[in-house]
């Protein structure tokens, strides 16, 4: 296949998106978007599979693919141009394979429902946009495609823009990534200013360059990271800018596990992971990344523990994942990070489609509490969930497994040893605690929902579906289980990417992403002395998946420091194998008994500690605190500025207005119609002229 129809890969979802467009025209033409939307996202994995393929089999693993001359003012020139490597290929079969899967499953989820045109519409040039994201070859472009994914979520989770709570959410989204957003467009510039190009190899070569050579950091090197991480957390919803994410599940089932699992919130771990190089100029940037990681990966684990609402505990999940990407990614464990994102795609989109079809068949029935037993209406979608609960907890060898040991591994391995960092090994241990926590929660929701004695109480959401859509389904009576297609299918295929994908793409992972992400020799680290300063020396750095070690340092004897480096981190990594394991059956363990085998010792105890339960569904009050602190004040202030609108701008110009009005009162009495008056009018004029002009002659 050649490798050039790659340019094709974004431009078919965008056609894709005007062909639902002129769906939305005739309802009897409604019904042709789904599988057109489909077949727009499918056929660019198709030619994602052909061109890395051929790729490979011509030994040419990073490219570039102009599609035309963009933009162009002086020196500043800006091409629509793809850049094309083993790390963009991964991202591209994550979101065009998800999302194909995920697309097939909304034909089924969507039926009957009254703006199924326009929802597709929305999936496809997501797609566009997101394709377009990960392909380009410039900041400015990916800054295109950041923006895109950006509208797309507002416009799919405010899809039901008849109910009051899901367009608040849709504001509440964009507004609170408008922040990020406004760092990262800061950061683009900044950028352009230190290394006069945004071109994202050039960029990236010139940092590595100046790591390898031990340059000292400018005042913008120092900079340029934190600009952009701002964008990356309000993109991935890290701490302080993570309180979108929840609640953007207003959106249908399968938007929140498109927009907010699988792809978009991932654009950030993305984009850190692409300017590797950038971040490590600046000792503080990856030290930050991972901390805000791990505290945002703890923070939300508590969090999910006392939720109710079915896909708000997979949002809060999400959140905490996330967390552990920053981890990844901060602790130089580019493959870790990305890894972890690659499998996370396939079990949470398998969770959150699987909680669909839990909704779907309870009439939008979300609250825990309302459910139970459900194994035996739902024996598929049961076993299905529990696929994914096993990846998501981490239980031995399903995917998560695999990519949660490489995080916490390399970040003990960080933490420990001659050059390791306290700070490291507490995130690390820190980790290992949310590990335990996702394991706890994940199979409490699962316990809940399908064992125990059988109970459920229907919803009432009619899904803003027409009424073929109850005849269709019938969930207006009883739970029922979903049709394998076009529903189960595409479950049953990410649920055994949930199971196996870490054992089969754990090899074709660590090549793929070693060679996108490779880091430079050496990097900045931090050394804190409690009793001095920070100091900043230059150490040797390694990122290979087997070993994970960090080298030693350059003296004479460095290849016996390598090898007990290497030897080190290789005994950490089977230690953190089967210390996660323990956890991650313990959490399952005494999930099983707390919500199946002894609901009420777990009531008694929830009554007990009643407080922290109530801090913690509350969600720690960071919503109210905000609403207190910034949007209470703004719109105070915004109040303000209204009245001095109102009192004062426009007293003035009705004031300026109404003058001439008032000129134009006071000598109508002379405008009497009466020629004798205009007569004496016209005397005095020439008196008055004439007076004048004797005055300034003499």
């Amino acid at each position: 296949m050649p490798i050039e129809l790659i340019k094709l890969v974004p431009w078919i979802p965008l056609l894709g998106a005007a062909l639902c467009g002129v769906c939305c025209m005739k309802p009897v033409w409604r019904k042709a978007a789904g599988p057109i939307s489909v077949l727009s996202i499918f056929i660019p994995f198709l030619i994602t599979c052909g061109v890395y393929s051929a790729a490979k089999h011509l030994n040419d693993t990073q490219q570039v693919q102009t599609v035309y001359s963009w933009i162009g003012v002086g020196e500043f020139q800006v091409n629509m141009a793809y850049f094309i490597d083993p790390l963009t290929m991964v991202m591209l079969f994550v979101v065009t394979g998800i999302g194909s899967l995920i697309a097939t499953y909304a034909m089924g989820y969507m039926k009957g429902d009254r703006g199924y045109a326009r929802f597709f519409m929305g999936v496809s040039l997501f797609i566009f946009a997101m394709t377009t994201l990960v392909m380009a070859d410039n900041l400015v472009l990916l800054y295109l495609g950041w923006e895109g994914v950006g509208l797309c979520s507002y416009l799919l989770i405010g899809y039901y823009y008849d109910k009051p709570f899901a367009v608040a959410a849709a504001k509440k989204a964009f507004i609170v990534n408008r922040i990020g957003d406004l760092g990262f467009a800061l950061g683009i510039f900044l950028t352009y200013m230190t290394y006069h190009t945004v071109s994202l190899s050039v960029v990236t070569d010139m940092a590595r360059h100046a790591v390898e050579q031990g340059f000292d950091p400018t005042t913008a090197d120092l900079w340029i990271p934190f600009l952009l991480m701002l964008g990356a957390f309000g993109k991935s919803a890290q701490i302080p800018l993570h309180v979108w994410l929840p609640d953007a599940m207003a959106g249908p089932t399968p938007v929140s596990a498109l927009v907010h699992a699988a792809t978009m919130v991932t654009a950030g771990v993305y984009m850190i992971a692409r300017l590797m190089p950038v971040f490590q100029l600046s000792p503080y940037a990856l030290p930050t990344v991972a901390t805000v990681g791990g505290v945002t990966a703890l923070f939300a684990g508590t969090i999910a523990l006392c939720q109710y609402d079915l896909k708000k505990v997979f949002a809060y999940s999400t959140v905490s994942q996330l967390g552990y990407m920053f981890l990844g990614v901060g602790a130089l464990s580019t493959f870790g990070g990305i890894f972890h994102l690659f499998t996370h795609a396939f079990f949470k989109a398998l969770l959150f489609l699987t909680a669909g079809s839990v909704m779907h068949a309870l009439a939008g029935q979300l609250d825990l509490r309302a459910m139970s037993g459900l194994r035996h209406k739902m024996p598929v979608t049961c076993w299905l969930m529990f696929a994914g609960c096993l990846a998501l907890a981490g239980f031995p060898f399903t995917a998560g497994f695999f990519s949660k040991d490489t995080i916490l591994a390399e970040a003990m391995v960080r933490g420990t040893g001659e050059h390791g960092s306290t700070l490291f090994f507490w995130l690390a241990i820190m980790g290992l605690a949310t590990a335990f926590l996702t394991a706890f929660y994940t199979f409490r929701l699962w316990f809940r929902v399908f064992m125990g004695p059988e109970h459920f109480e229907m919803g009432d959401d009619d899904h803003g579906a027409d009424d073929a859509h109850g005849d269709d389904h019938g969930h207006a009576h009883e739970p029922h289980e979903m049709p394998w297609w076009p529903m189960n299918a595409p479950l049953a295929v990410l649920a055994v990417g949930a199971l196996f994908a870490g054992l089969i793409f754990s090899g074709w992972m660590t090549t793929n992403i070693e060679e996108s992400t490779a880091q430079p020799a050496v990097a900045l680290n931090i050394q804190t002395d409690p009793q001095t300063a920070p100091a900043y020396e230059i150490i040797a750095v390694s990122d290979q998946a087997d070993t994970h070690a960090a080298a030693a340092d350059s003296h004479a004897d460095a290849g016996h420091g390598d090898d007990h480096e290497a030897h080190r981190a290789h005994g950490i990594h089977v230690l953190l194998k089967w210390v996660s394991s323990f956890i991650a059956l313990l959490g399952i363990a005494l999930a099983g008994y707390f919500h199946w085998l002894n609901r009420p010792l777990t009531d008694q105890i929830a009554k007990r500690f009643s407080g922290v339960v109530e801090v913690l569904y509350n969600k720690y009050y960071v919503d109210e605190l905000y609403d207190l602190t910034i949007v209470k004040p703004l719109r105070r202030l915004g109040h303000g500025f209204y009245l001095f609108d109102q009192f004062v701008i426009n007293g003035l110009v009705m004031t300026v207005g109404y003058l001439p009005r008032l000129v134009g009162w006071s000598v109508r009495p002379t405008q009497s119609g009466q020629i004798q008056g205009y007569g004496l009018g016209m005397v005095m004029g020439m008196a008055l002229v004439a007076l004048l002009v004797f005055k300034w002659a003499f």
